[in-house]
């Protein structure tokens, strides 16, 4: 599985502020749909059910929200920088500006497990985050990340 398999350049998007969780929650929910077509409602309300389960804020300001959905028939990501970090209940209690948050079919079973490492691998990486953070144009991120992912396969 590669990262530009389930990341498209048009669901990388950059937001001034998102003033909470659900906040973000309904930004992505707009990336998802306009990218993907997915219901922008339905997929706040999912991101909200898997979240209330425990956080996805892994660290480092670096959050995945995910969640199963119906109507998908592979998994799908989204990736968006905020300028400003917001509180995520991260395990670090450290604000989140970088947000990755895939969608998997409902009977996705490995592919989701499998998307979810590829992008934990990929922004575990200091030097990759520093690189992100450092630059707010949509089309050179989609690059990083893209080219972050050929990095590590080599």
């Amino acid at each position: 599985m590669e990262l530009t398999s389930i990341l498209k350049p048009e669901a990388v998007k950059v937001f001034s502020a998102a003033s909470s969780k659900k906040r973000l929650f309904q930004e992505i929910g707009e990336v998802a749909h306009s990218a993907y077509g997915l219901d922008a409602s339905v997929t706040v309300d999912a991101l909200l059910e898997r979240e209330s389960l425990g956080p996805t804020g892994v660290g480092h300001g670096v959050a995945l929200p995910h969640a199963r959905m119906d109507g998908l028939t592979k998994v799908v990501g989204a990736f968006v920088m905020l300028e400003k970090p917001i509180d995520f209940g991260a395990v670090d209690r450290q604000p989140v500006d970088i947000a990755f948050a895939l969608f998997a079919p409902e009977d996705a079973g490995v592919d989701h497990l499998k998307a979810l490492a590829l992008v934990s691998r990929t922004l575990r990486e200091p030097s990759l985050c520093s690189k992100l953070r450092a630059n707010l144009d949509t089309t050179t991120l989609y690059a990083l990340l893209s080219e972050a992912q050929s990095v590590q396969a080599a």
